[in-house]
Parts: structure tokens; C-alpha cells; sequence
């Protein structure tokens, strides 16, 4: 029997604790700062949403760069310079009065943490086995569950006493917990000849400033279907609360989201098994099936337990979808551009969120929240063509054409 490459190195951990308190500042500050604008900086409605749209703005316009400095200048070299600029970014925040000022720092902000998270990723998908990327990912992705089920709470109770200064002192420790994590990653070396193809391939690219050089060509397709993904989840994240409201089960919408993030925890270790020992396909066409089911049937959704059923199987079926797509992002493509390939799957997937946030927004004003939901469940359904076009066709065609070379 061969023996396991192992996952869980001391410098796996430290950079899933890292990404973990990173991805724990994003969580509360989502949940806080709006409630901040509002009572604090006497904003409105679309300046406490703001408080959000900026930040994502600044993610996805750093994003396609951010690869490309990861995998020029150095995996831990970036991880530390975002990190670094998100802590002082944490720490800006006890100097904006206005409204104006803030919104400057969100931006700042929102392109730090693209910045660091993409380096993150990298680092991770680096010292992961190729023999396990899946389950590897999946772990990794795992952490990130964890502040998105901790973090909204922690964000409510530090703003319960409308006190800043008390909310401003918790991130910024918890930034200051990220970059020292950072710090003490070691990452591996690359081969030698792959050091060497990075070096013959990444100046040609540099001088033409081809849109490849920031976007990963073989990580585009299925970063296109995460983009997908997003928006239609982006449904869930913006809009959850005031259709609880108005079927009268408010009570259940925090429970809501622990439902769905235990679930992804939960059978994050079964995802990423499956996904190394057998075809992704096995993953994702059942996945996709149930996260539309879940959303449509939160459409019809009467009660309490309607909802938290239609949480279990969408938060079933988007943590499995989630870290398969980030997975194959990374499989599919070159080692040496592995950031790049990081960055365009966290490109089309943020922007699919801050799209489909809009577009939502519209169907919800136009219709009403049922019939959101029914179009939020839709749009999966309509990525199964663009899955098998783009993705499941051609893989098919890759394998056939290797085993007529291996037969020749």
C-alpha cells in the first residue's frame, strides 16, 4: 500500500490560520460597518451599502494584478505586503470621521485583501500534494467556512453597544493575528526547471502585456462557471434577511447561515475525497442539481423549517461546487502560474457576486423576493450547458487524444 503524501504540515496550518483571520476581519466588518454608517455617520440606505460595493470594487479591480505579482515577485512576499497594507488599512479606520474618508479606506482595503487572499491561496495549492489538491482545497476552503459562520456574530455583539473604538481594536488584532501567521509560512521551492520555464515564459508576456499575463487562459472556463455560481448565491447573502421578514420567520435567517456554513464543513473532507479519486464530474453535476433545488425551494418557502431545509442543501451542494471549481482553477494550469490562475478564479467569482448583488437587486424591485429566489435556482440550472461545453467536452476530448498517443 503506498503511503499518503501528508497535508497537514506545520506550514498548511499556519497559512489556513492566517487566511482564517483575514477572512474573519472581512466577516465582521460586512456585518458591522453598514450599522456603523447608518447610526454613527448618519448615512443612507445606499451609503450603508457602500460600505460593502466599494470594498468588492477594490477586490476586483486588484485582483488580475495581484496573480501576477504572486507569481513574479514571490508567493510569502506578497502574502506579507497585503497583509501589511490590510493592517494598516484596519487601523486607518479609527481615523475616518466622514463618510468620504471611510469609503477611501474600504477601497484601500478591499484591494489588500485581494492582494493577500490570492497569495494565501497560492501558498496553500502550493504545499498541497497533486495527488490531493481536492481534499487539500478543501480543507483550506474549510477555514474560511468557520469565520463565515463566527464571524456575522462577533460583528453583531462588538456593535451591540455601538461602540467603535471597542469593534476597530478587535480587527485590528485580528489583522495583527493574519500577518504574523504570514510571517512565519515557509513555502517550497519549485524545481529547478520549472524555475526555469517561469523565467523563459513570463518576460515574453511582460513586454506584449497580453491580457494573458494577468488572466490564466486554462483557468478561465471553470472560473466562468464559479462566476455563475456566485451570482446566483449573491441572492442569498443580500437579500435572505428581508424575505425572511416579509414570510414573517426572521428569527431563523442567522440560523439560516450556520446551517449552510456547517454543511460546508462538515462534508468539505468527503468533497475533496471524491474529487481526487474519482472525475470532478461526479461532484459537480450533483452538486449543481441540489444548490438549484435548495434555491428554488426557498423560493416556495412558508415556515422556519423550510428554510433551514433549503440551507442544508445549498450549503451541501455550494461547498462542494466551491472548492471543486477553485481546485480545478489550479490543477488545469501551469505550476509556475499558479497565482495567476488563483486570481482568475477569485476575478469571475467576485464579480459574478457583485453583479448578480445588482441584478438581484433589480428582479427583487421589479418582482418580488419569490421570484428572485426562482431565478436565483434557474441560473444554475443553466450552467450545466456551459459546464459541459466549455469544461466536461473538452476534457473528454484531452483524454481521448493521450490514449490514442499512448496507443501509438
Amino acid at each position: 500500500m503506498l503511503i499518503r503524501e501528508r497535508i497537514w504540515t506545520k506550514n498548511f496550518i499556519v497559512v489556513c490560520l492566517s487566511n482564517f483571520f483575514m477572512s474573519l476581519n472581512f466577516y465582521i466588518l460586512a456585518t458591522s460597518f453598514p450599522l456603523y454608517v447608518k447610526d454613527s455617520l448618519h448615512g443612507n440606505q445606499q451609503q450603508m451599502g457602500l460600505a460593502i460595493t466599494i470594498y468588492v470594487i477594490g477586490v476586483v479591480l486588484i485582483r488580475p494584478f495581484s496573480g501576477r505579482w504572486v507569481d513574479r515577485f514571490g508567493q510569502k512576499r506578497m502574502a506579507v505586503i497585503g497583509l501589511v497594507i490590510f493592517l494598516v488599512a484596519s487601523i486607518c479606520y479609527f481615523g475616518t470621521k466622514g463618510i468620504g474618508l471611510f469609503l477611501a479606506v474600504r477601497f484601500i482595503h478591499g484591494m489588500s485583501y485581494a492582494i493577500a487572499s490570492t497569495a494565501a491561496n497560492t501558498v496553500a495549492s502550493s504545499l498541497i500534494p497533486d495527488s490531493r489538491q481536492g481534499e487539500g482545497m478543501g480543507y483550506f476552503s474549510m477555514f474560511m467556512s468557520l469565520a463565515m459562520v463566527i464571524g456575522p456574530a462577533c460583528g453583531l455583539f462588538l456593535w451591540k453597544d455601538k461602540n467603535i473604538t471597542v469593534l476597530l481594536l478587535a480587527v485590528c488584532v485580528i489583522s495583527a493575528l493574519s500577518l504574523l501567521f504570514a510571517i512565519g509560512i515557509r513555502v517550497p521551492q519549485p524545481k529547478q526547471s520549472k524555475i526555469k520555464l517561469a523565467l523563459n515564459v513570463e518576460p515574453t508576456k511582460r513586454k506584449s502585456m497580453h491580457w494573458s499575463s494577468f488572466i490564466e487562459p486554462k483557468a478561465l472556463p471553470i472560473s466562468l462557471v464559479g462566476f455563475i455560481l456566485a451570482f446566483s448565491y449573491s441572492s442569498l447573502a443580500g437579500f435572505l434577511a428581508s424575505f425572511t421578514a416579509e414570510i414573517h420567520q426572521s428569527q431563523v435567517t442567522g440560523t439560516f447561515f450556520m446551517v449552510f456554513a456547517l454543511m460546508i464543513v462538515l462534508f468539505r473532507p468527503i468533497v475533496g475525497k471524491v474529487f481526487d479519486r474519482y472525475n470532478e464530474h461526479y461532484l459537480y453535476y450533483p452538486a449543481i442539481l441540489l444548490f438549484a433545488v435548495g434555491m428554488l425551494s426557498l423560493s416556495q418557502a412558508h415556515s422556519g423549517i423550510m428554510v433551514l431545509v433549503s440551507g442544508f442543501m445549498m450549503g451541501i451542494g455550494y461547498g462542494a461546487l466551491f472548492s471543486c471549481f477553485q481546485a480545478l482553477a489550479v490543477k488545469l494550469s501551469p505550476e509556475h502560474r499558479r497565482g495567476s490562475a488563483t486570481a482568475t478564479f477569485f476575478l469571475c467569482f467576485d464579480s459574478g457576486y457583485g453583479v448578480g448583488s445588482y441584478v438581484m437587486g433589480l428582479t427583487s424591485s421589479f418582482m418580488d423576493y419569490r421570484m428572485m429566489y426562482v431565478v436565483a435556482g434557474l441560473i444554475p440550472l443553466l450552467s450545466l450547458v456551459f459546464y459541459y461545453m466549455c469544461h466536461h467536452r473538452l476534457q473528454a476530448r484531452l483524454s481521448i487524444r493521450n490514449q490514442d498517443i499512448n496507443i501509438t
